[in-house]
Order: C-alpha cells, then sequence, then structure tokens
C-alpha cells in the first residue's frame, strides 16, 4: 500500500478509537474557486459561443447581400443562378426553363459574377 493510504487509514482509525475528530487540511480559499469557474466560462465562451455567433451574423448579411445574377450552391448540392430575390426565398435557375424557389437560409455559397471568390 501506497504510504499516504496507510496515514489516511491510520489517521480514520485513530480518530474513531478516541471519538474525536481529527483537524481537516484546510483547503484553497473559496475567492480560487469562484475564480476558475469564472475562468472557465469565459474559455467556453471565446472558444464555442462567440465564434458561432459571429459566423451566423457573417452568414445573415451574405444572404441580404444575395442579388439577381448571383450564382449559388445550396446546402443540398445544388448549382443555380439566382433569377429572383424575395424575401425569404430567392428563385434559382439550375437549367434551361427549370426554376427551383428555395429558402434563403438553404444557400451555402453565393458567388458574384464579377468576383471569382465564393462567400459561405
Amino acid at each position: 500500500m501506497s504510504p499516504f493510504v496507510v496515514f489516511y487509514f491510520a489517521q480514520a482509525t485513530n480518530a474513531a478509537a478516541t471519538g474525536t475528530d481529527t483537524p481537516t487540511q484546510q483547503g484553497p480559499p473559496g475567492w480560487t474557486t469562484i475564480v476558475s469557474f469564472l475562468f472557465i466560462v469565459a474559455m467556453v465562451y471565446f472558444a464555442f459561443i462567440r465564434p458561432q455567433s459571429q459566423a451566423k451574423k457573417k452568414q445573415e448579411e451574405t444572404l441580404k447581400a444575395a442579388k439577381t445574377g448571383d450564382k449559388v450552391v445550396t446546402t443540398s448540392g445544388i448549382h443555380g443562378v439566382i433569377t429572383n430575390v424575395k424575401e425569404t426565398t430567392v428563385m434559382v435557375r439550375v437549367a434551361d426553363n427549370v426554376k427551383l424557389e428555395i429558402e434563403k437560409t438553404h444557400l451555402e455559397k453565393i458567388t458574384r459574377p464579377d468576383s471569382d471568390s465564393p462567400k459561405p
């Protein structure tokens, strides 16, 4: 057995035999627990919550800027060109005489004809 286990067992049996509680070691001050908890909450916020909210805001701005003539790729992989923009939907031409009405929230990439860089 390790010396720690033996020492702890000896103290526990001694206290039980004498009927008195042995003094226990003091832990860290209470404020350190609060500071540690706040540090963990801040780490979770900056690692997970803030990047997600920033990406969502950027996606919403991109969807608001969608206009007729933009090339798009939907979340299901359909490629097409926007022919009409409505409040919550867009009309996408995917082939000659084939148009689909798609929710704006399902647009994954938008590419302007004048620029080759896609906007996620």
